[in-house]
């Protein structure tokens, strides 16, 4: 199909997206036939292209020294422990032929595929997202075409090639996974937005909300902004161990990270005398105020500054040199809001630390933080006490509350909690986004329900209305 594209856009675009889609569409309409056993052999060919040691090492590297963004220690782990997840979870269900069957309500529900794929990548995943939403996308028939971000155009580019070269290698066609070519555009990625069956978008929400308006079905994802709360009953130790393993892992590049931390008062000393012990540096009144102007030297986060090393941060806020050695940064807050940087998500080392009465107040707390960013996303926390975990998600608007979990290994999946091993994370409603829960699989879907008869279930006028008329009248 040509797109019909918006006035004074480039036709270039146009011309470069319609072949991608043709050789796409192509190839899916021939795996569109493959039984379950094939499609798991794609999945776990895209899996092995960059589990692969030397692959997840090299495209690591390749990403820190484009992007600037996160270690290369924590981005290895990162795409082999991901992609291993994603693998265990998608090697466990069917999504060819009959997925589920009951029949008591004369139900049969048949997969099959959505089409062609127009994948949104970030810069700070631009080797483990391809591959994590490729592994769904192939798992549900369809074929993929990556849009990165220009950032991480190389390093997207150089795992798209190995994720092709594994489907050659076991015989199937390599353009069921592509890449938009470089120099990425927003004309380009616009018109492929319009030629796909789904479009799904990860990264910034001008990202989001261009997918949601681009006229094709789409699913995005929101800001992250977590908040978790450490109560009385806590283990502190193992808490701030939790916490700092989470904020520091990529150098906070997750959205999962934890940007804020609220204790409540009774243990607040201890609980950061803990965080100490775990790496954390406690910043005065008079740096606070340095690593705010540095952070947000135009009321923007610095780029030279975000998802750095401790050292490289505490240097570039002119911080003392004891600083250099710790592994995180608190700044205590006491406010929420625009006038307020430190409640936002920071994309760096720096974790707010508020204080509050008691776990109420705490609550009361994270949401008002959530409110201002990270609506539906998720938050944590730390207690003994499974009653508040359970109130916690009763009374907050959130997709996800982990429980004694350091949040970034929790939120997209772990192998101790059963949640979906994902790197986009839907967030509601409450977050703009049309899904609230991982992305996975099943988003990558269509069902044909078969139906057949049932003994009938209509109950009387009286089951339904009588408990009204009674109290009402007719």
């Amino acid at each position: 199909m040509t797109v019909a594209m918006k006035p004074g856009a480039d036709p270039k675009a146009i011309t470069v997206v319609d072949e991608l889609v043709r050789r796409g569409r192509a190839a899916q309409t021939a795996f569109a036939k493959a039984d379950q056993g094939r499609v798991d052999e794609a999945v776990t060919a895209l899996a092995w292209s960059l589990y692969m040691p030397e692959h997840a090492k090299e495209l690591a590297e390749l990403a820190v020294k484009d992007t600037q963004l996160g270690n290369v220690p924590d981005k290895i782990i990162k795409k082999q422990r991901k992609t291993f997840g994603t693998l265990r979870d998608l090697l466990r269900v069917k999504s060819v032929g009959i997925i589920e069957e009951d029949k008591k309500l004369g139900i049969v529900k048949y997969a099959k595929p959505v089409g062609l794929v127009c994948a949104i990548t970030p810069s700070t995943n631009p080797g483990a997202t391809p591959v994590n939403k490729a592994m769904m996308a192939i798992k549900g028939r369809n074929a993929i075409i990556i849009a990165s971000s220009p950032a991480g155009m190389k390093t997207t580019g150089k795992t798209v090639n190995y994720m092709r070269a594994e489907l050659k290698k076991i015989g199937l066609p390599e353009d069921l996974v592509q890449i938009l070519p470089p120099p990425a555009s927003k004309d380009m990625t616009q018109a492929l937005m319009q030629a796909a069956d789904l479009v799904v978008a990860t990264g910034s929400q001008d990202n989001v909300r261009r997918a949601y308006s681009s006229g094709t079905p789409a699913i995005g994802v929101g800001t992250g902004n977590v908040p978790v709360i450490v109560d009385e009953t806590a283990d502190l130790d193992d808490a701030a161990s939790k916490i700092c393993a989470s904020k520091i892992f990529d150098n906070s590049t997750s959205c999962s990270s934890e940007n804020s931390i609220i204790l409540v008062d009774a243990i607040y000393d201890g609980a950061i005398a803990a965080l100490r012990r775990a790496g954390g540096y406690m910043a005065s009144m008079p740096e606070k105020a340095k690593i705010q102007a540095a952070l947000w030297p135009d009321g923007k986060l610095s780029r030279t500054l975000i998802a750095r090393d401790a050292d490289v941060f505490a240097r570039g806020c002119g911080l003392p040199p004891e600083a250099e050695s710790k592994k995180f940064f608190m700044v205590e807050e006491s406010g929420v809001g625009r006038g307020f940087p430190f409640s936002g998500e920071k994309l760096s080392l720096v974790l707010a630390v508020y204080r509050a009465k008691d776990f109420d107040d705490a609550a009361r707390r994270a949401r008002e933080i959530l409110d201002h960013q990270g609506r539906g996303h998720s938050v944590g926390l730390h207690t003994k006490d499974m009653a508040r975990g359970r109130k916690l998600a009763q009374e907050t608007d959130v997709v996800r509350v982990l429980i004694n979990q350091a949040h970034t290994f929790g939120n997209g999946g772990g192998f101790d909690n059963s949640l979906n091993f994902t790197l986009s994370m839907g967030c509601g409603t409450w977050g703009g986004n049309s899904i609230t829960d991982n992305l996975n699989y099943r988003h990558f879907l269509n069902i044909t329900h078969l139906v057949t008869t049932i003994p009938e279930d209509k109950p009387s006028e009286d089951a339904l209305f009588g408990a009204y008329w009674a109290k009402y009248g007719k």
